[in-house]
């Protein structure tokens, strides 16, 4: 199946620095993914929204806020409301390692800080989006 992967990239809150998210949004779709950026604060129902709309493999929210539990978390909630908990949540940003752990138990899938190569997030997202097409019987 020659099917390429689409990325939402979001920014919740009202963070209004997004170079990070733009630099991983043009990182993506330089490796060949399909790549819709939602741009600067953005709700998690705006967020949720969009992911269905654009029928995206994967969000990935960018959070320098500190507020990264509750945006993770309502994006999650969201997302099972809605049925669509198939799409894989990841992100990055400023989020303590003490964090990671919590983010991890509510299903994001990966989380990247700072100093983390654009081509970490690329392979990631390579090797974990066709593991989840083949779960679900699509590839």
């Amino acid at each position: 199946m020659d099917r390429r992967i689409r990325v939402l990239i979001a920014k919740p809150g009202l963070d209004g620095h997004d170079r990070g998210a733009k630099v991983v949004a043009r990182a993506l779709r330089d490796a060949g993914m399909e790549v819709i950026y939602t741009g600067l604060r953005q709700t998690p129902e705006m967020i949720v929204s969009a992911a269905i709309q654009e029928d995206v493999d994967a969000i990935g929210l960018s959070i320098l806020s500190g507020a990264h539990m509750h945006y993770f978390r309502e994006v999650k909630r969201l997302l099972e409301e809605q049925g669509a908990s198939d799409i894989l949540v990841f992100g990055g940003g400023i989020i303590p390692d003490e964090d990671v752990p919590k983010l991890q138990e509510l299903g994001v899938a990966a989380v990247f800080g700072p100093g983390t190569s654009t081509q970490e997030i690329v392979d990631f997202l390579k090797r974990a989006v066709p593991e989840r097409w083949q779960a679900q019987g699509l590839a």
